[in-house]
Order: C-alpha cells, then structure tokens, then sequence
C-alpha cells in the first residue's frame, strides 16, 4: 500500500473527470454523434424528439421540452407564465446567477431570501416575509443536488395563488419522498452543461411539465413563436437543442442513477472520513435523496485550505464566492451587505472538494490525508 508521501507525489485529483468518463462511454457515444452526423439533421429533430420522450418518463412527467441552455429553460418558462415587468420573482441568495438573470431577462425584478443556516438552501421558513402583492412566482433551487424542503414552499405559493418553479440544474435523479425533482412543481428547469450529473457535449437545457398549454408554449417561444413554416404566432426566440446533444443525453440518461449513487457513495465517505476536522457540511433535508452534484463544505480558512489542496494536485472550486446580492449586475435591485448574513458568511467559507462517479479509492483516500494534513500543519 502506498504511503501519503508516496501518494502526495503520485495522486493528482481533478474536481471532476470528463475525460475518464468519455473513455468508459466512447463505443456507446461515438455510434450516438456518428448517427446524427449520417442523417444531417443537425438541430431539433428525431434524436432531439426521443430524448425528450425518455427525459419525462423518466422524471414522471408528460411533457420534457429540449431547449439549448438551463438559462433559457428558465427564461422560457417564465415567459410562458406570462411573467414580465412590474412582476417580483422571488430566488435564493445563494445560488448561480443564472437563476436571478432570467427573471431580469423577462423584465421583472428578482427578490432575493435569505439561506438557510443548517443546509445553506433557501430558507423556506423566511419566505412569507418577502412576498407582495406583485410576486408572481418562486424559483426553488435544489442546491448542490440536494432536495429543497418543499412541502412547505408548495403550501405557500397554493396559499398566495402563486407559481412554484423547479430550478433542477443541479439535481437530476434526486428526489423529494417518494417522486423526483422535475415532477412537483408547476415546471421544472434543467441544465444539461457538460460537467452536471447528466451533461452534454456543450450547453443544453429541458423544461419539465404536466401543464399541456404550458408546455405547447414553450415549444413555439424556443422556435421563434413557430407554428408552421414561416408562420410565427408571436415574437420567440431561438433557443432549440442541437441533435446532438439530444443523442448524447439520451445514451447517457441510461448512466445517470448508477451516477447518482456513486455520487452518494462518496459523499457519504466524507463526511464519515472528515467528521473529526473542524470543518461544517450542509444539513441534510429529511425525505429526500439528493445525487450530490457537488460536496460543499465550509472552512473559516477556506483559501488556505483551497492552496494547499492545490499543492497536493487537488482540483476545488467555490460555489458560490459572491452572493447574488452583492453582485455587480444586481446593484440596480439597492440590496447592502449585511442584508443577508448567512448567504455571505456561506459565500465566504464555502469549498467545493472533488466528486464524480469515476473517483477511485486512491483519489478519494489523497483528498481526505491532504484536508487532514492541512489542519495537523
């Protein structure tokens, strides 16, 4: 067995390994690409049709629609709902900007909430406090790949007469008690960037429904509002799904729960090899099954720790550095700092560690020595 100077020298860990999941996939991949390349039918199409047909059975829905990003599934969506100016969407503080940036995209204005201080989600719990008579809708995230805490998010948009909406980017195959996420609110919004749980070979998105008018919609807004051939019932946009991305997802769909509970495998190692360090890891939400489409966790001295990992060929990131907030593009909405204590303390102490499927033993066991080398240093 190796020792950890031997393993310091030899072991390099990226955050997650694209090309080692290519290599395992290539007979399979290659076939699905080479079939798309022979017919020349490049965007939308059959390949496009089978995947969306695979992708909402397999979230339990009626309709999956393929868009070309998981920014555009959420402006879509949004537009669908007729959401626009002098609207308030309410979206976490802790989260990607892209979810705040298609509700400013519509012309409404996103209302940020707090983050919860046990899983760092969204504080369902504060939700009553920011809604107006002009909210028209709440983005749930299902942050990291865990579950949001729903029931009682649905019960108060039921109760306000207002749209609850999946942001599912990170959350594919994850689920809430007995049904996945995608199927439980009015719709759900999917990325397919490469290095998510279920990725494409570039950007592409899904939008989730069993609302039929919604989802008929949606399909004209992403084809220039198409109904036929030169026939545009209103002004959309160009938002389709190369095929693609739609024959590599759908080969790749196939893959996604063994993923997930490797996934679950690893975190849970972990945490089970990390508890002793001074380090904090997000709550997790009763009656759910996350699929960990990252490992945060936080460290008071988070880029020091992030460095010496980076010394020990350990690849990290931070999710997310900069509340939305506090962010530049968002100065406009008057938010301060200290307006939301938790998302920033979060923001500043947060460190992703390495995880994917195809993590080996040896990759996993120099991640833990090197964390706890870090503290005994």
């Amino acid at each position: 067995m190796a020792t950890t100077c031997d393993t310091v020298q030899s072991v390099t860990v990226p955050f997650l390994d694209l090309q080692q999941q290519y290599r395992n996939l290539a007979p399979g991949l290659n076939e699905a690409v080479h079939g798309v390349l022979t017919s020349a039918n490049y965007i939308q199409g059959p390949k496009v049709a089978e995947f969306e047909r695979a992708f909402a059975e397999y979230c339990g829905v009626k309709e999956a629609i393929a868009v070309d990003s998981g920014t555009a599934a959420l402006h879509l969506t949004l537009l669908a709902l007729d959401i626009g100016p002098g609207d308030e969407v309410v979206v976490p503080a802790n989260t990607f900007i892209a979810t705040a940036a298609a509700v400013c995209a519509t012309g409404a204005r996103p209302v940020f909430l707090e983050a919860d201080l046990e899983n760092w989600q969204m504080d369902v719990g504060k939700l009553p406090e920011v809604l107006s008579a002009r909210c028209r809708a709440v983005i749930g995230v299902h942050l990291y790949g865990q579950p949001l805490l729903l029931q009682p998010a649905l019960t108060i948009c039921a109760d306000k007469g207002i749209h609850f909406i999946e942001d599912a980017a990170q959350a594919h195959g994850a689920r809430f008690e007995d049904r996945r996420v995608g199927s439980i609110g009015r719709a759900a919004c999917f990325s397919f960037y490469p290095g998510k749980n279920l990725g494409a070979f570039g950007d592409g998105g899904a939008i989730t429904t069993d609302d039929l008018a919604l989802s008929d919609r949606v399909r004209r807004l992403r084809d220039h509002g198409h109904l036929s051939k030169y026939e545009h019932q209103e002004v959309g946009f160009n938002y389709r799904m190369d095929a693609i991305q739609g024959a590599v997802l759908n080969y790749k769909l196939g893959f996604l729960d063994a993923w997930n509970q490797k996934r679950r495998f690893w975190a849970a190692h972990y945490r089970e090899r990390l508890a002793s360090l001074p380090l904090l890891f997000p709550s997790s939400i009763s009656n759910t099954e996350p699929v960990h489409h990252l490992f945060p966790l936080r460290c008071e001295r988070r880029d020091a720790l992030a460095e010496f990992l980076r010394g020990r060929a350990i690849q990290t990131g931070i999710h997310y550095p900069i509340p939305l907030h506090l962010q530049p593009a968002f100065k406009v909405l008057g938010y301060q700092k200290g307006d939301f204590p938790i998302a920033e303390k979060i923001a500043d102490e947060v460190l992703s560690l390495p995880l994917f499927p195809e993590m080996t033993e040896q990759q996993f066991d120099h991640v833990c020595h090197s964390t706890a080398d870090f503290f005994a240093s």
